[in-house]
């Protein structure tokens, strides 16, 4: 017991001094940074410091934590206090599509974007209620090790499918996000980017395991508060004086709403699509409003990284209280999120309420025009240089320019497709023109010739800037944010580095968590039992080493909407592991064979719904439309676009299928006819999660009772006293 108590007082030094070792570095780099910037150093010098100093101090940082002690590996010795844990924890959980995907879910969706943080935000109070004690009093050294103890070797590997599942699912997000992010402000390939962070991150994680995740997340919870919060609260002290952005951003509220109306009445908004910013249940229906708000919850609560972090905690109690500790360390991520979502939206309607004309867009468009994050009318700088590529391999005319793009870049044919023949031709006339043009005149035939050509195919006869044509990728909105205020590239270095802090922090969870599951569950727990600590922590570390290149490769392949993709992950996780946890811990005559069929169930309903209502959206709809809360003028509409599309020939044949699938699919804003009673796919768990409670109690209620073993083992987790029962509990 002492040494036990001596080891937790040594994490707390040691977690003190490194979050304080971070913020004042943090603060020292901002001021270096200050300094140069006014001493003219350029952003190429600027900007690289403020990505690549960080990255090299977690590095640096995983690398003082190595040990060889497997139980550091996995569960760093379970030493970590509540505080501490839960800052590791919200680390954890924020993550780089949390950093700049909420605020441009919140851009996108207005006051209905609000779901993700409610739900966010319940999820840990769910956590600490129903799971936390109760995993950290059964002794289990990974999620997978509680389920086989609970229910045995089946439910062990479904547990550890599911998991690798979804937590691969969003390191591949986290890596894209960051990636994309680093390589617009370092103005470096994506790929290279992508293949630093990947890199950074299993360096940091590979020779300490979770040891050196807890002290990594904590540095990264340090840098990402500071880089996230320092910049708002500069950009609302700019607009609304020394003030809080939580309590100021009622005015750019207000701001919104005038502009709002100030674009219809000079019919630069169309009041038939325009969804006012701060008005509920436009963007989503009540029903999806609050099915986003409870599948966020339950998958915030079933998060795998997020759940193996109340092992490391130093008792039963410290992991109870780890999680309102950690939704302490998120709630400033949350309650700012919507902030900086209204002041760009306030900067973006005052361009177009202004009257912009094409030829005068700002400077801060090109970039991400450049990247594809923003399109007007449809078009964008990626799509003149992918047109400009055709036209090099020989392409002459549009057909040729669309065929190129279906071997070349099919992440841009879909827009193509979408576009009016006078619009292409315009692309395709630049494109012959431009092959040796420098980046600064494709930007002026962009906004000369293809936007003209792109408006009026529209209908868009004024030659000005409106509300319906502009269209922001919701990943660029926070970053932009600063740039399109005007605001110095020490705020937006700062910012930069808080999103990669949130990307590592929970890439590196992540990692250890997949890396434990393959080292520990697999290899030890089934394949070699009797494999000594150095062979365990070697298939750990090479485990976590394959995973991080492969999660690179995917991520370099630029998988098409991140924001969906982390959304199921997190329902995934919801739906197949929470009910079978939930019930193992709280009912006891949940025996293994309603574990098992229940994850099965929930897991793969929730799967077939995502992939069914997004990827095979008119298959899907053909085959449930009798369910779909499609209404007869969108069930007719559906018909007569695919009989255009079996009637269509050649480049209009793609043309025509894009329609029907956009129809079929639905946007962001709204599901398309290819629905479960109008629920949107984001939140599949509200029907694989009630599925896999039904089938978890059905089966366990038709097959014998659990051993006696179960049972005690579950009494011994209610119990806060007492040994771990998983010391005498095996598959």
């Amino acid at each position: 017991m002492a040494s036990g108590a001596r080891d937790a007082e040594g994490s707390v030094a040691i977690l003190a001094k490194v979050f304080a070792i971070f913020a004042c570095g943090l603060a020292g780099l901002a001021a270096i940074l200050w300094t140069l910037e006014r001493l003219g150093a350029p952003a190429s010098v600027l900007a690289p410091l403020c990505v690549f100093v960080p990255l090299a101090a977690y590095v640096l940082l995983g690398v003082l934590a190595r040990t060889g002690d497997p139980i550091q590996v996995n569960v760093a010795g379970r030493a970590v206090p509540a505080a501490w844990n839960g800052m590791a924890a919200g680390a954890g959980f924020v993550s780089a599509s949390s950093v700049f995907g909420l605020a441009g879910a919140l851009y996108l969706l207005g006051y209905d974007g609000l779901a993700y943080g409610l739900g966010s935000a319940g999820g840990f109070v769910l956590a600490g209620l129903l799971i936390a004690p109760f995993l950290r009093k059964s002794g289990a050294e990974t999620l997978p090790d509680f389920f086989a103890a609970r229910y045995g070797l089946q439910a062990r590997l479904l547990a550890a499918f599911i998991l690798m599942c979804c937590s691969f699912a969003l390191i591949v997000v986290e890596i894209s996000a960051a990636g994309l992010v680093a390589s617009r402000f370092l103005a470096v390939p994506f790929a290279w980017a992508v293949l630093a962070l990947a890199a950074a991150a299993a360096l940091t994680s590979i020779f300490g395991g979770m040891k050196a995740v807890t002290a990594a997340q904590v540095a990264q919870y340090a840098v990402l508060i500071v880089g996230y919060l320092v910049p708002i609260l500069m950009l609302a002290a700019r607009k609304h004086g020394l003030s809080l952005p939580q309590i100021s951003y009622g005015a750019a509220l207000d701001e919104i709403t005038r502009l709002e109306t100030g674009m219809l009445e000079k019919g630069l908004a169309d009041a038939k699509t325009m969804k006012p910013h701060a008005t509920a249940f436009l963007q989503l229906d009540a029903a999806n409003f609050y099915a986003l708000i409870l599948c966020s919850m339950i998958g915030a609560a079933s998060l795998p990284h997020v759940l193996t972090r109340y092992l490391t905690a130093r008792s039963v109690r410290d992991a109870r209280f780890s999680a309102p500790w950690a939704l302490i360390f998120v709630l400033p991520v949350l309650l700012t999120a919507p902030a900086y979502a209204a002041f760009a939206k306030a900067e973006v309607y005052a361009l177009i309420e202004s009257g912009t004309r094409f030829a005068s867009l700002p400077a801060w468009m090109e970039p991400y025009s450049r990247l594809d994050l923003v399109h007007i009318h449809g078009v964008s700088l990626k799509m003149l240089d992918e047109a400009i590529a055709a036209v090099r391999a020989g392409a002459t005319d549009i057909a040729g320019v669309a065929a190129y793009l279906k071997s070349e870049a099919s992440s841009t044919l879909a827009a193509w497709s979408e576009l009016k023949v006078p619009a292409k031709a315009a692309v395709l006339d630049v494109a012959k023109q431009a092959a040796g043009f420098a980046p600064e005149q494709k930007w002026e035939a962009f906004r000369h010739t293809i936007l003209p050509a792109a408006a009026l195919a529209a209908g868009n006869k004024t030659g000005l800037l409106t509300q319906g044509a502009l269209a922001v990728d919701p990943g660029a909105v926070i970053f932009a944010s600063m740039e399109i205020a005007g605001m110095p590239i020490l705020l937006a270095g700062l910012l930069v580095a808080g999103g990669m802090a949130a990307a590592l922090a929970t890439a590196n969870g992540l990692l250890i968590a997949m890396g434990s599951v393959l080292g520990y569950d697999i290899y030890y727990r089934l394949l070699d039992r009797d494999a000594a600590a150095p062979r365990r922590l070697l298939a750990t570390r090479a485990a976590l080493l394959a995973v991080a290149g492969l999660a690179a490769c995917a991520a370099v392949a630029r998988p098409p909407d991140l924001f969906a993709l982390a959304g199921a992950a997190v329902s995934l996780a919801g739906a197949g592991l929470f009910p079978a946890l939930v019930l193992g811990i709280w009912w006891k005559r949940a025996n293994a064979w309603g574990a098992v069929a229940g994850m099965a169930a929930g897991a793969a309903l929730c799967l077939y719904y995502f992939a069914g209502t997004r990827y095979f959206a008119v298959d899907f709809y053909e085959v449930w439309s009798h369910v779909s809360n499609a209404s007869e003028a969108a069930a007719r509409k559906f018909t007569v676009l695919k009989g255009a599309w079996e009637a269509a020939q050649g480049e209009t044949k793609a043309a025509a299928w894009t329609a029907l699938e956009a129809h079929a699919r639905g946007t962001a804003a709204g599901p398309g006819v290819a629905n479960w009673f109008g629920i949107q796919n984001v939140s599949s768990a509200l029907f694989g999660l009630p599925l896999g409670v039904l089938v978890v109690v059905v089966v366990s209620l038709l097959t014998p009772r659990p051993s006696l073993t179960a049972n005690s083992f579950v009494e011994a987790i209610r119990r806060p006293s007492g040994e771990p029962p998983i010391l005498k509990a095996g598959d």
